[in-house]
């Protein structure tokens, strides 16, 4: 598993990394200096822009390549197959970014609440390497599934794996981890990602239903033993499971609430809401977070 992590993390460029040396990761400050510096710049100078055909609401989607500079540096940002970003998208990743002084952030939620697309988008337009903690299991018990690990080992040994995984990226910078949803229920799983910044993807239990029901329950073991109707199993396991875990992920430093967007942005549907939609609100819930962090950890006297 260590291997593993370290060939695939990346730092980006314009990070200096050494102004994180020496400082432990619960206790990171951003400074006031750097705080006005931010205000003053104002938007992103956004280069090369290559127009895509493509619209949404009305705003301007960018294709796959992306050239984002600041003052200090610039990056190739490539959206992949994830999502097209947009420059709003962009923009709350610059703003959001002097706040987390290289903190790494994890993706807690429900299965099927899409914290691994959401995450991979975030640590792309960020510039942080992105890890799937059930992935990176798999990877140390040779590709073995999650599945196969539930059905030989039991959850308990997978949990202890999970709790590994967590413990190790940690100690990193950085980082955009995504979760396995269960995770929140031991106690030590929060202690290591505490050492970031939390995230709550909080979608409503008959749209994870929905979801889950389209693809089917093979890949999630606390479901697949289940018989009968594909929706009505999934959602009553997942009310079962939310039973379980709901009070567990309000630990969480931010909350992005599904339905809020949905209502924010005028859609009758959560499903109608894209990836970039959440990971914007993601940034924004961050940023509240982070901004509240500071009032409280630096008086007024030292500003």
């Amino acid at each position: 598993m260590e291997a593993a992590i370290a060939q695939r993390v990346q730092y980006p460029s314009w990070v200096d990394c050494r102004k994180f040396e020496g400082k432990p990761l619960g206790s990171l400050r951003y400074s006031q200096r750097v705080k006005e510096e931010k205000r003053f710049r104002g938007l992103i100078a956004l280069a090369h822009l290559q127009p895509d055909r493509r619209y949404d609401q009305g705003r301007r989607l960018v294709s796959s390549e992306v050239s984002c500079s600041d003052n200090n540096s610039s990056a190739l940002l490539e959206a992949g197959s994830v999502h097209p970003f947009d420059e709003d998208l962009i923009l709350k990743a610059k703003e959001v970014r002097p706040y987390l002084n290289g903190r790494s952030m994890y993706l807690v939620g429900m299965m099927g609440s899409g914290k691994t697309t959401v995450g991979k988008l975030m640590s792309k337009v960020l510039g942080y390497s992105f890890f799937d903690c059930d992935t990176l299991i798999e990877e140390a018990m040779n590709g073995t599934s999650v599945a196969e690990i539930f059905e030989h080992h039991g959850e308990s040994f997978f949990r202890g794996k999970e709790t590994d995984a967590l413990k190790k990226l940690s100690s990193m910078y950085q980082l955009v981890v995504s979760t396995g949803g269960g995770a929140v229920i031991r106690p030590i799983n929060w202690k290591y990602m505490n050492k970031g910044v939390s995230i709550w993807l909080d979608v409503p239990l008959e749209a994870l239903a929905h979801r889950i029901a389209a693809v089917g329950t093979d890949s999630r073991p606390l479901l697949h033993d289940e018989s009968g109707d594909a929706y009505t199993v999934a959602f009553k396991r997942l009310s079962t499971i939310w039973d379980e875990r709901g009070e567990a992920y309000t630990n969480a430093n931010a909350r992005v609430s599904l339905e809020s967007i949905a209502v924010k942005l005028g859609y009758k549907d959560v499903s109608d809401l894209t990836p970039t939609e959440i990971a914007i609100e993601a940034f924004e819930q961050v940023q509240s977070f982070l901004e509240k962090e500071e009032t409280v950890e630096i008086p007024d006297g030292d500003l």
